[in-house]
Order: structure tokens, then C-alpha cells, then sequence
């Protein structure tokens, strides 16, 4: 089966609410907040958020296959910019299919487009499946990662 990639304009992303409550669901057990949002509510963060870009997967027919959520972000030490990816999923029967590796190039893809030094993000240390992926296709960073709970039962 084909996939294309393409940025899910702020109007669409309603579309996203399916796969976000598989993405909750799944990583229940690898956050500590106490309750997720609903994903119609997860999905209207997302259209009405500023910053937040999407790039969808989506089979021939449409149906959305996985989603990964960037931010453009400045580099300030070099007067650059960079990019953040924020999230990234596919949903479970998609994968194996190349369908995370093709997001993470239509990242980097777009970061070459914009003139960014790097692409970055942060994985949980639970998500091994990611990180196997993650090992094969970038370097480690020389970063550790911190975080300050400010609402514990909401937060990471």
C-alpha cells in the first residue's frame, strides 16, 4: 500500500481526532498525567494553535495512517532556526511500512526548504519501538532532556 505525506492545513485537522485517541491510548502508560483530553479537543489545539504545523500520511484513499506535529523553533546562539518534532504517530496495523521514517523526511525535507540547522525531539524512554527506529535513522543528541511538573496531572 502508498502513502503520501502532505501538511494538514489548520481547517483539517479535525481530521486528526482518530488518531490521536489511538496516540492516547497508547502512550497512557508511558506519560503521568492523570487523565487524557478528548481527541476532538486534542485536535482543536492543534487547528488553533499558532505554532503548530502537521504533516499527515495518508493510504491512497484518504484514510489518515499517521501524523507528526513540528514546530519552528529559533536557534539562537547562530541566528538560525531550527525544528522541534513534537509528536509523532502511525497507527499501529500502518506500521512497519516506512510510514514514520517518510514523516521524519518530509520533516527534514521541509527544514532544508526553511534554511534549519537541525531537527530535534524527545522520546520517552518506555517507547522502544521509537527509539529502535530513532537509533537507525539520526545520531543521539549530547542533550539531557528536563522537565518541571506544573500541573501533575495533566503534565508528561
Amino acid at each position: 500500500m502508498t502513502h503520501r505525506i502532505t501538511a494538514l492545513p489548520r481547517d483539517q485537522r479535525h481530521r486528526l481526532a482518530p488518531l490521536l485517541a489511538l496516540y492516547a491510548a497508547e502512550m497512557r502508560d508511558v506519560l503521568a498525567g492523570a487523565a487524557t483530553a478528548a481527541p476532538e479537543a486534542q485536535a482543536a489545539l492543534l487547528a488553533a494553535h499558532p505554532a503548530a504545523e502537521v504533516l499527515l500520511a495518508e493510504d491512497a484513499a484518504g484514510v489518515p495512517l499517521g501524523f507528526a506535529i513540528l514546530f519552528d523553533l529559533p536557534e539562537v546562539v547562530f541566528a538560525r532556526h531550527c525544528g522541534m518534532l513534537d509528536d509523532l504517530f502511525v497507527r499501529p496495523e500502518a506500521r512497519g511500512r516506512g510510514i514514520a521514517r517518510a514523516l521524519i523526511g518530509a520533516a527534514v525535507a521541509e527544514g532544508q526548504t526553511r534554511g534549519w540547522s537541525h531537527l530535534r525531539w524527545i522520546v520517552p524512554e518506555a517507547d522502544t519501538a521509537a527509539i529502535a527506529l530513532y537509533e537507525r535513522i539520526a545520531t543521539r543528541a549530547d542533550w539531557r532532556s528536563y522537565v518541571v511538573r506544573i500541573d501533575p496531572a495533566a503534565s508528561l
